[in-house]
């Protein structure tokens, strides 16, 4: 706000400058200022508004990216055949949490967590939750990894 109120004085002394003094080297010279600092706040304001426009265009791609990822993991959850349980377990793994902090959110026990992880990763056929989370994120990447023949 306050360069604002600069930048508006300056421009102002300048008009005023080569109404009091048309013509001389000072006035042309803060006048061509004047025109620049103008000049500069106004692609500021455009470029300020282009990255706030893209800004928006991203976060609505990673909402439907995030809504398309929860789709694709309840539709694999299904296809393994996870329990309701085992679902919600899968999910918090998902998110990066060790059996304890599931436990604590769910209010269970740690080993009842970690039979439900164990449960989870047979049924994906995976060893461990790296796996497990490789597992969706490989597809994303446009590539599976496959082992050399």
């Amino acid at each position: 706000m306050s360069q604002t109120i600069a930048a508006a004085f300056f421009v102002g002394d300048a008009v005023t400058d080569l109404i009091a003094f048309p013509g001389t080297a000072h006035a042309m010279v803060e006048a061509m200022v004047a025109a620049a600092l103008v000049l500069g706040i106004v692609i500021g304001g455009w470029q300020l508004r282009l990255a706030l426009e893209s800004m928006r265009e991203q976060e609505r791609f990673l909402e439907t990216a995030r809504g398309e990822l929860a789709r694709i993991v309840d539709m694999q959850f299904v296809a393994w055949g996870l329990t309701s349980a085992e679902s919600d377990v899968g999910r918090l793994a998902l998110k990066g949490l060790d059996a304890p902090a599931i436990a604590r959110i769910r209010n269970a026990a740690p080993g009842t967590v970690r039979a439900q992880l164990t449960r989870v990763y047979a049924k994906a056929g995976v060893s461990g939750r790296e796996q497990f989370m490789a597992w969706f994120f490989e597809d994303l990447m446009h590539e599976r990894l496959l082992p050399p023949e």
